[in-house]
């Protein structure tokens, strides 16, 4: 229900908490991406992500308790996939991050939001702020050839991936109740990193400080934002969603000058900058399309 001036106050308040929500995963996730940089030398990115996800199963798994006869492929299937997008994203990112530093990785992986923000527009407005972020990117993967192309592959690889993550998160949340899909998809990417990260162990490089700043990884970038994922696309749409994560790359430019140390040059942060508000103009700039409420929607999904 509506009033003449905007939404009803219950739809206004669930939008207000989902967009603020938005916003803590969006820090969470970037200092986690921070804290990540520390390690990925060390042990390496199979070993980062896989304690990500076991960090993640060990809060979710408790909680969940499956019913055998609602453990079929029919109704589980957007929750294997989404598995599979969250084992991607995070490898490809933490390894661009690695090659290319935290700023420009997360640059270039916010291609993904906002390819799913802008992909049914036929507005000019968004052909040209999309060719603006364009141009962004492209002065971050510079014009000396300097710039790692195997991390710029696997940054575009992570803006894939995060696309898909967000439209299989949001209709895991319609489709399965509580935190059942985020559960399935967990499990999934687990079982897909774990025999990888044993091979590729060095248990000689694993201290009391390294395994705390692992499982402070998990808990910033997976179990904090990955529950709260399912909570806020369950209350905002996923084009408000892609305005909030815009923000992302100035906040994973900052952790990384902060905790990584790394040296942006004044074009870097330019480009940064460009790319964020290229993006924020297109998609806060479109209306949302009408939509059956939640739990009409919920009901309307096989």
């Amino acid at each position: 229900m509506s009033t003449p001036d905007g939404p009803a106050p219950s739809s206004r308040g669930r939008t207000v908490a989902g967009s603020v929500t938005q916003l803590g995963t969006s820090v969470s996730v970037n200092l986690g991406s921070a804290l990540a940089g520390l390690v990925i030398p060390v042990v390496g990115a199979f070993v980062v992500v896989a304690a990500r996800q076991l960090v993640m199963a060990a809060v979710v798994l408790p909680i969940y308790r499956p019913k055998r006869a609602h453990l079929t492929l029919r109704r589980l299937w957007p929750a294997l996939l989404l598995g599979v997008a969250m084992a991607v994203m995070n490898l490809s990112f933490y390894e661009a991050v690695h090659l290319l530093g935290l700023g420009i990785a997360a640059t270039i992986e916010f291609l993904g939001p906002l390819a799913v923000a802008l992909v049914a527009s036929r507005r000019a407005l968004d052909v040209v702020c999309a060719l603006v972020a364009a141009a962004g990117v492209f002065t971050l993967t510079g014009f000396d050839g300097t710039m790692n192309v195997w991390g710029v592959v696997l940054a575009l690889t992570a803006a894939g991936a995060w696309a898909a993550y967000i439209l299989l998160t949001r209709r895991v949340a319609l489709r399965l109740p509580g935190l059942e899909g985020l559960t399935v998809a967990t499990v999934v990417s687990l079982a897909l990193l774990l025999p990888i990260a044993f091979w590729t162990l060095d248990v000689g490089a694993i201290d009391w400080r390294v395994l705390g700043i692992l499982v402070g990884v998990g808990v910033l970038s997976s179990a904090i934002p990955y529950s709260l994922d399912t909570f806020v696309l369950r209350r905002i749409t996923p084009r408000l969603y892609a305005i909030i994560t815009a923000s992302g790359p100035v906040v994973a430019a900052i952790f990384g000058v902060l905790i990584l140390g790394e040296h942006l040059t004044v074009v870097e942060v330019v480009a940064i900058a460009v790319v964020c508000i290229a993006a924020a103009t297109a998609i806060a700039s479109q209306r949302d399309r009408p939509r059956p409420p939640l739990e009409q929607v919920a009901e309307s999904t096989p």
